[in-house]
């Protein structure tokens, strides 16, 4: 397994190989899926967390089952730009999968995803019980989705034959 750049990842990606988001939180992992065009991240249901071979392991059947090429996790970096525990956390989570998996992480910086997620639940008048449980996967899908928006943005720079 190895922590690459978005950048990088564009360039290890094969066309029609579908990416993973996650958004780690201390009681669930949020989880999200992008089409094989990498255009749309979809929530999908979140992972409850129990010890990390438990999480670790339904991770991987996870990424075995939608055919995962990689994964965006979301990095919980403080509104000034510092790192606090929730960062070391998600650091100390992807080097555990480093022993467990081949599968590449890149790292998204992850403030207001869930802010934003939460606001856009309020706006489809979902019920507070709903949102509790449905949060975590929209923030992990607000991460993904960020991340397939700059795929496609590298993807349109490269071929862009009169850029300098």
């Amino acid at each position: 397994m190895t922590v690459l750049t978005i950048e990088e990842m564009a360039a290890t990606l094969a066309p029609g190989q579908a990416i993973a988001g996650l958004d780690l939180g201390t009681k669930t992992i949020g989880l999200s899926m992008s089409d094989l065009g990498r255009r749309f991240a979809t929530p999908r249901p979140v992972i409850r967390r129990a010890k990390f071979t438990i999480d670790a392991q339904a991770l991987l059947d996870f990424a075995a089952k939608e055919k995962v090429a990689g994964f965006v996790i979301g990095l919980p970096m403080n509104m000034d730009g510092s790192a606090g525990p929730r960062v070391q956390a998600t650091r100390a989570f992807v080097r555990n999968m480093e022993q467990k998996t081949a599968l590449p992480f890149v790292y998204w910086d992850e403030r207001l995803s869930t802010v934003a997620a939460e606001r856009t639940l309020l706006e489809m008048d979902v019920s507070r019980a709903k949102r509790a449980e449905r949060i975590d996967s929209a923030a992990a899908s607000f991460i993904l989705q960020g991340a397939l928006d700059r795929l496609s943005l590298l993807a349109r720079s490269d071929g862009d034959e009169f850029s300098a």
